[in-house]
């Protein structure tokens, strides 16, 4: 196991959205994979990205123009990155909840 295993530290990603609405995240590749992955979004600056018991982390820095797409969705699709490759996606299932601050 990684040194980030139980981390919440926020990772980088990037965001996209296309015509459609639909919404991609890319992130870095992370050891294990995901097991029942979801995304906790409360509407502000921060999301928690849940990938399984032993790995979640937080998107921080959400734009103000993602905010009320990110929140409108009802999945992402994750993409993980290694050497400029892609090395898994999937989709993720948003839950939308009143407030992350409350959940920690």
């Amino acid at each position: 196991m990684s040194d980030n295993t139980n981390s919440q530290q926020g990772g980088r990603y990037d965001m996209l959205q296309n015509a459609a609405g639909e919404i991609l995240i890319i992130i870095e590749y992370r050891e294990g994979g995901p097991e029942n992955p979801r995304l906790v979004y409360d509407g502000g600056d921060q999301a928690l990205l849940y990938r399984s018991r032993e790995s979640a982390f937080m998107l921080n820095s959400i734009a103000n123009e993602a905010r009320m797409p990110l929140k409108s969705v009802n999945e992402v699709l994750m993409v993980e990155i290694e050497n400029d490759d892609v090395a898994r996606e999937y989709k993720v299932p948003v839950r939308v909840v009143r407030s992350l601050k409350a959940l920690g």
